[in-house]
């Protein structure tokens, strides 16, 4: 049987496969393989999952080891070398032509990168904001209107009292919630208890919260089937009252918390937000 060359390879098939590879291969790789291939990498369904560099500038990073580093060295030869965040997002949104779902935002995300994806991506059912956008926190609330398929949602540090009360209001299959490292107060798992009664997974391990916090959360979000709390700080591990309130929950990760010799509940919500 006579072996099939790739680029004699079905264009549905091959646009399914380059959707995998990834951002940096998907832009500046496959697209030099031949002109079949650079014609199937810039087919829409080839950017529906947009998993952002956490550094698009190499000026950004400071660790040498840094993996993002050659991804961003290669975007400043390949394209320009002052290259903005918010010129290169929307550069790959608009390749999606609205198809995205999955979006991870970079660092350094500004408010107009932001209302971009807000408008070119209707139909976004993931987001993840990342661990250190916390300048574009405070407008997130305002586009989560424009995202009714959202389902699901890694939150930073702050402003969880605002952003949850908005998909509540706006996102009717959000199930999924992710918020580690964060500090939970009451006013946060009221938050979560109260504008989200579908959650189904929630994610919030090395967070640091008190164990009344906690049974707050059990006791309110009765359709978990997954919840990791591992590593936390702030309660001295799960008891027996904590487990027959988690019985109904299929995945329950808890490993790991402790209460730090230094832990202080007057200065915590100030240490995570430093």
């Amino acid at each position: 049987m006579e072996e099939q060359k790739w680029g004699e390879l079905n264009m549905d098939i091959l646009v399914n496969v380059l959707g995998r590879v990834g951002m940096e291969s998907l832009l500046l790789d496959v697209p030099y393989v031949c002109k079949y291939w650079y014609k199937a990498s810039r087919e829409p369904q080839c950017w529906e999952n947009l998993i952002f560099p956490t550094y698009i500038k190499s000026d950004d990073i400071m660790e040498e080891d840094c993996p993002d580093r050659a991804f961003a060295e290669r975007l400043a030869v390949n394209y320009q070398e002052n290259l903005s965040v918010t010129a290169f997002l929307k550069f790959i949104v608009n390749r999606s032509c609205g198809r995205t779902t999955i979006i991870k935002l970079p660092n350094y995300c500004t408010e107009e990168a932001l209302e971009y994806v807000a408008n070119e991506c209707p139909g976004l059912k993931v987001l993840h904001v990342g661990a250190f956008s916390m300048s574009i926190e405070d407008i997130i609330p305002k586009f989560i209107s424009k995202w009714k398929s959202l389902e699901m949602m890694r939150v930073g540090k702050l402003h969880m009292e605002e952003v949850l009360p908005q998909i509540g209001l706006h996102c009717n299959n959000f199930i999924w919630l992710s918020a580690p490292y964060t500090y939970i107060g009451k006013d946060e798992a009221s938050a979560i208890v109260t504008s989200l009664p579908k959650l189904k997974y929630l994610d919030l391990h090395n967070a640091s919260f008190e164990k009344e916090t906690l049974v707050m959360i059990l006791k309110g979000c009765k359709k978990l089937v997954h919840l990791d709390i591992r590593n936390c700080w702030g309660f001295h591990g799960v008891d027996a009252e904590i487990l027959e309130l988690a019985s109904h929950i299929p995945t329950f990760m808890y490993e790991g918390s402790i209460i730090l010799p230094f832990y202080d509940k007057v200065n915590e919500r100030t240490m995570f937000m430093g």
